[in-house]
This record gives C-alpha cells, structure tokens and sequence, in this order.
C-alpha cells in the first residue's frame, strides 16, 4: 500500500516526530515533517501529500484548525489525528471536523501503520471500471473524480467522495449505519458509527443544499439507515 503515498507527519515533539517518520519511512512512504501548524499548512499547500498524520496541540494552533485551512487551500489528504486526549467528545470531535482516523497516545508504531494503511486504502481508490454514475441530476465520474449536480460542480473531500460513491452504486436501496461504516472506514475502523450521520451532514450540505437544489436525493430512513435515489414520479 506504501507504494508512492506521501506523508507529512506533523508534531511538535522532537522524540515522536522522528520515530513516526523514520517507521513510515521504513514501510516505503515518502515523508516529510512539520512541528508547527503554520509549517504544517505550508508544507501539505506546496506538496499535497496523500495523509497527514496531525498532532491536534501544536504551539501555534490546534490541528483542527491546520485541517481546516489545508482543506481551504484545496488539499484534500486523508488526516490520522494524534492526540494524548481520549475522550469520546475528543474523538467526536476530531472526526466530525472531517478526519480520517483517531489515534490517543501512548500508541503502539504498529498500530499507527495499519491506521495509515486503512486510511489510504479509503482515501487513495484507484479510478474504477464502472462508467460515470448518474443518480437524477447528480454525476460522479471515477475516473476524474468529479462531482457535479445539475452542472454545478461539488468539492467532496475524499471520505465524502467515498460515502457518495457507495450510496450511488446502491441507489434506491436503503444502507445501515454499519454498512456504510464498513464500507467507507473499513472493517478495522475502531470508531463510533455515528460518525456516519456526521458525514451525511456534510453531504447532505452539499449535494442537497436548498438554496441551489429543489429536490433532496439523500433520505433517512429511521431505524434503517439512508438511501440515496431520484425524485419519485
């Protein structure tokens, strides 16, 4: 899975930072670092790296507010937070913010690599066989990875685009929580289902913004989980 992914680790612990840089390096990835948030930002602006694996209490600003500019300037990373708070709100809040994976210290190297792998095995697909789909209005092409509604393109980072294009491939047919989990964030994924619901939140601010779209494609059903179809006739 190494082959080719970039990394940037960024931490501001000396000690930490170079053990996870030199065991990533170990498995194959290129990396580089960063022990700012500013540097952090900088570095994933100039080289778009494929995951950063984020320190969330950096000396300058938290890495949420690192993902959240890096995601403004268009970087669309996979994102593994290290943290020494491990709290469910922590967490929650961590994911909700639009990571990939959580990950408390003190941690095991191991396991930081198969949480690295599993998130660029979600976040790095390879374009697929299957043709542009099409659900009403809304196209998602896999071999660009484009996503336009009625003409307008939407910008999804790689979880969302992830989370659509499984809900596409099933339209019409209704997905559970942990379906969509499994899919999404993989069977090893430690975390909470409601994670879910948090990112068809956000997709649902995109793809079914009232203030741009007459009708919502993606549709909850209670007690079931969601399914995304066209408008009934």
């Amino acid at each position: 899975m190494a082959g080719g992914a970039k990394l940037l680790v960024v931490d501001d612990e000396p000690s930490l930072q170079d053990i996870v840089a030199t065991s990533m390096r170990f498995l194959g990835y290129q990396v580089s670092v960063a022990a700012t948030g500013r540097e952090a930002v900088r570095l994933a602006t100039d080289s778009h790296p494929d995951l950063i694996i984020l320190d969330v209490m950096l000396p300058d600003f938290d890495g949420l507010e690192v993902m959240k500019r890096v995601r403004a300037a268009g970087v669309d990373a996979g994102v593994v937070f290290l943290s020494a708070r491990d709290t469910p709100a922590d967490k929650i809040a961590g994911l909700s913010a639009g990571g990939d994976d959580y990950v408390t210290k003190p941690f095991g190297l191991e396991e930081l690599a198969a949480r690295v792998a599993a998130v660029l095995r979600r976040t790095r697909t390879d374009p697929d066989s299957e043709g542009v789909l099409q659900v009403a209005d809304l196209t998602l092409d896999p071999e660009t990875y484009q996503v336009t509604r009625a003409g307008q393109p939407i910008e999804l980072a790689p979880t969302e685009y992830k989370m659509l294009r499984h809900l596409m491939i099933n339209a019409n047919v209704v997905l559970s929580r942990q379906q969509l989990l499994d899919a999404v964030w993989g069977t090893d994924f430690y975390g909470d289902d409601s994670v879910v619901a948090t990112y068809i939140s956000y997709l649902r601010r995109k793809i079914d913004n009232p203030e741009h779209f007459d009708t919502p494609l993606i549709h909850t059903h209670r007690g079931f989980g969601y399914v995304l179809r066209g408008p009934r006739h």
